[in-house]
């Protein structure tokens, strides 16, 4: 149960229904049957803030220069680090289609000594852990290594990726919205929480 209920059809306005009838179709493109949108449906409270975050989820899922499978694993390590269920569960998914392997799903938590990452995806890692610890620890060193891998374009939509997750995780994680059935039966991260900041 989420902390609070989302807007149901019968009470939204047009723009909402329609957005409602969008996010349903898309679900059904993702995992082939109808799933839970309760982000969307509590976002709906305020069509005015739906509206800006489906124009900034669309704007990020257009034409990526990043590789699909990077843009996949960062986002959801950065989901399993703050403990959201929602994005655990979709990250998870999104994943395998990206052509993450399960061992590497399975293996997320310790990706910097298991043998399922290469150097670039653990490089990327980095930064998704850097930007999702509070505060922020992505230092100059990090930087430098990603540039010599990733144009600047690349990079800002990496960073943009990370960003983007741990709005919807905090968003998700604060109103208690948990899986909704999209890795059932399937592989799936582990959560894992923010580790302990270094003194």
């Amino acid at each position: 149960m989420t902390r609070i209920a989302g807007v149901p059809k019968s009470k939204a306005g047009p723009f909402v229904r329609l957005t409602y009838w969008m996010a349903r179709r898309k679900t059904k493109q993702i995992a082939g049957r109808e799933l839970g949108l309760e982000p969307i449906e509590i976002y709906a409270h305020a069509p005015r803030l739906l509206l800006g975050y489906g124009a900034i989820e669309q704007c990020s899922a257009s034409k990526p220069r990043v590789e699909e499978h990077l843009r996949s694993l960062v986002v959801l390590k950065s989901a399993v680090m703050q403990g959201c269920e929602f994005c655990r569960d979709i990250g998870s998914h999104e994943a395998r289609r990206a052509s993450v392997t399960d061992a590497q799903i399975l293996d997320l938590y310790r990706y910097r000594d298991s043998e399922h990452f290469d150097e670039t995806e653990r490089l990327a890692l980095d930064l998704a852990v850097g930007m999702t610890v509070t505060p922020v620890q992505v230092d100059d060193e990090l930087i430098a290594a990603l540039r010599e891998r990733f144009d600047d374009r690349q990079l800002v939509e990496l960073v943009h990726m990370i960003a983007l997750e741990n709005l919807r995780s905090r968003f998700n994680a604060a109103f208690g919205i948990g899986a909704a059935g999209f890795s059932e039966g399937q592989a799936c991260a582990r959560l894992e929480g923010a580790p302990a900041l270094a003194a």
